[in-house]
């Protein structure tokens, strides 16, 4: 699965045969329950798509419906030389064939609270970094003004 905010592209890899398209689907709960229902039994299925900035969302859905599935680095994702077209469908695609091969590095897949956490710290580290530009500006902009006394203060 190449996995997007709005959408995610699917492609399937038949144990002996050939790897195709499955199509693209919203990325919703009920889109992917729906999808891999059709699929077969939840114990026959693996998926895996990217670590990347949508989170662990569909691993943990996967995880609910009792499907195996791994998260994959995405700097470890094999590629051809040459190989410069990048489109959803294709990626899914090389994701479904190199999974079957067992060519990907799976990354650990922290729980919702250890994400939460991460989360929290990102946001503090976000928050202070904001809060040093905008003392930087201000001190900045009050020596410009000429107000030398003041901007001591921000040093």
């Amino acid at each position: 699965m190449d996995v997007h905010a709005e959408t995610i592209a699917v492609a399937i890899a038949e144990p002996e045969g050939e790897v195709r398209s499955l199509g693209t689907i919203p990325n919703r709960a009920e889109s992917i329950r729906k999808l891999l229902k059709k699929l077969g039994p939840p114990e026959k299925l693996r998926a895996c798509d990217e670590a990347g900035p949508t989170g662990y969302v569909v691993y943990w859905q996967l995880a609910e419906l009792g499907i195996k599935c791994e998260v994959v680095a995405p700097t470890l994702v094999p590629v051809r030389a040459g190989d410069r077209v990048k489109t959803d469908r294709r990626d899914a695609e090389k994701l479904a064939r190199s999974y079957r091969s067992g060519d990907l590095t799976a990354v650990w897949v922290p729980d919702e609270g250890s994400e939460a956490l991460r989360d929290l710290v990102r946001t503090r580290e976000a928050a202070k970094q904001d809060q040093l530009r905008a003392r930087h500006r201000l001190g900045k902009f009050l020596l410009r003004s000429g107000q030398l006394h003041i901007v001591a203060l921000f040093s």
